[in-house]
């Protein structure tokens, strides 16, 4: 079989131009006759041609000699049925010996398994080579296949055909494999930490309905610093939080388990919103000074019907009201943590019963090929007409985006619902107040509105009789340390009742231990050795509160 006439090339070689003498450079049919005629200086002449042998000619080596020497796999086949014409010993050594003039469907299974006879058919067709990467026969070798078409011959009426030229890269793709399954354990590594560090479960107060999304970002194993969370902060009041660690990695997930850790501590100091943030500025810079950080803290209070929040560098709250509209937190809107120097201001938006709010990061919205006020628009829009529970609330907000696996940034959405109760949903959550007018006689009015209030809510009698016990002692408290304006108030949801007392004296009570000797000083340890919880807070005005809470029977 002669190697020109079936004029195949093999992949990544190049041919050498055959000598024509009718070649338009002089020197280069001079080069190739004295090449061919041994011609030229004589063989004491350094440098001259007679000091090499003459190499062969193409035209003169055997195809098959060639072809049976390479150690990659390599077969030719001719006819549009692919019969079979050659195979060399590295094919042999591999699948065995293939019979010639069999049609390759028949007598080459392997070329099946590596799913290439559509493949020749069309290289056949179109005369160009084609080739593919890591293909895994029966055997478990992968092999990298070129097929290229062999023109047909018309003075001998030769078929055209295919030259299949595979190489074992076996060891290749078993690395690669290993590379992938490494990379892929290490992304579900670093996405379990940072889901790790985000609640596990959210707290559902009795009057909000909540739900959070987390969407890693990339296929690759870093991971971000997005967090969100929901502290219950007692007296039916609730603090919601989302924050941003910009950059990518474990660092970024560390820093962003200090912060949320750190909210939830100073959350139970139950200071405003921009307090918690002032503290947690301070604690940023200490952190990792090099890392930025944004953080939106909000605080909502069922008796007010708000969100009373704050913002260091992150997006604007988007509020839904039942009809559709959506409103924006604009402000007041600081610096990202850590730049230390800012005073940090709270500001209010209304939650009524229907509404939703919307806590989110910035991969939510944030394009690199558009302008953020785009995604805030796609975003609002979005939200104008999502209904439902707050977690398809959610799923809506992230298709609505294009949040896909592929999204080259994390996620974090957070969304809050303060649904309308009617009919008997309705007749489980109310509120009575008094606001406590004069001296000493304040106490026993009080015990007269709580024990009137409680018994209309049908309480058990002994819970009624505890309320009114922990209402007189709260309510003398405030009268003994505290200043006007005084006000009683009493809530009840489907889970708890809440009892409230709040004054004009910013000075917080703290639970001590009572001598046996002492005529005061043992209110607050009867409140909380009755009560589920109690706790105290400073009021905006400049008052305080102190609550406690006793959870109803199911």
């Amino acid at each position: 079989m002669n190697f020109t006439r079936w004029s195949a090339r093999l992949p990544g070689t190049q041919r050498r131009a055959a000598r024509d003498d009718r070649s338009p450079v002089p020197a280069a049919r001079a080069e190739y006759a004295q090449a061919d005629t041994g011609s030229g200086p004589p063989d004491g002449d350094p440098g001259g041609p007679g000091t090499r042998s003459a190499a062969p000619a193409l035209e003169d080596l055997s195809a098959r000699d060639i072809l049976g020497q390479l150690p990659a796999l390599v077969a030719l086949v001719h006819g549009p049925d692919h019969r079979v014409a050659y195979v060399n010993d590295a094919y042999t050594a591999a699948f065995g010996p293939r019979p010639c003039g069999v049609p390759a469907a028949e007598a080459m299974p392997e070329l099946t398994e590596l799913s290439l006879l559509p493949l020749m058919d069309q290289v056949l067709r179109s005369g160009t080579p084609r080739t593919v990467k890591s293909r895994k026969a029966g055997s478990g070798n992968s092999y990298t296949v070129t097929c290229t078409p062999v023109r047909r011959d018309q003075d001998k009426k030769h078929e055209s055909g295919v030259l299949v030229y595979a190489a074992d890269v076996t060891d290749h793709a078993e690395a690669a494999e290993r590379l992938r399954t490494s990379e892929s354990r290490h992304r579900e590594t670093a996405v379990t930490l940072q889901r790790s560090l985000l609640p596990q479960e959210l707290e559902q107060p009795d009057d909000l309905r909540i739900a959070a999304t987390y969407q890693p970002g990339g296929t690759d194993a870093a991971v971000g610093g997005d967090w969100y969370d929901v502290i219950t902060l007692g007296a039916g009041r609730t603090a919601l939080v989302i924050g941003d660690v910009m950059g990518r990695g474990v660092r970024a997930a560390a820093v962003m388990g200090q912060l949320r850790t750190a909210v939830r501590a100073y959350a139970r100091l139950d200071l405003p919103p921009h307090e918690v943030l002032q503290l947690l500025d301070g604690l940023a810079a200490e952190i990792d000074a090099s890392q930025i950080a944004t953080c939106a803290y909000a605080v909502h209070d069922p008796n007010e019907g708000l969100l009373v929040y704050s913002s260091a560098g992150h997006l604007p709250i988007l509020v839904r009201d039942e009809d559709g509209t959506v409103h924006r937190a604009e402000d007041p809107t600081g610096p990202p943590l850590g730049t230390g120097g800012w005073i940090h201001t709270s500001g209010t938006i209304a939650l009524p019963p229907g509404s939703t709010a919307v806590l989110y990061t910035d991969g939510l919205v944030e394009r690199r090929s558009e302008d953020i006020d785009e995604g805030m628009a796609a975003l609002e829009r979005a939200l104008s007409g999502a209904k439902g529970a707050p977690q398809v609330v959610c799923d809506r907000l992230m298709r609505s985006l294009n949040i896909t696996a592929e999204h080259d940034d994390d996620v974090a959405v957070l969304v809050v619902q303060h649904p309308a109760r009617t009919g008997p949903t309705a007749e489980l959550f109310h509120n009575a107040s008094l606001d406590l007018l004069g001296g000493i006689e304040a106490a026993p009015r009080a015990r007269a509105f709580a024990t009137g209030v409680l018994t209309s809510w049908r309480f058990p009698m002994e819970l009624c009789e505890l309320g009114v016990l922990a209402a007189g002692e709260l309510v003398a408290n405030s009268l003994q340390h505290g200043t006007p304006p005084m006000r009683l108030g009493l809530r009840r949801t489907d889970r708890r009742l809440i009892i409230e007392v709040t004054d004009g004296d910013d000075h917080l009570p703290r639970r001590r231990r009572a001598e046996p000797g002492d005529e005061a000083g043992r209110g607050i340890s009867i409140v909380a050795s009755i009560a589920t919880s109690w706790g105290s807070r400073r009021t905006p005005g400049g008052g305080k509160a102190v609550w406690c809470e006793f959870s109803l029977p199911q």
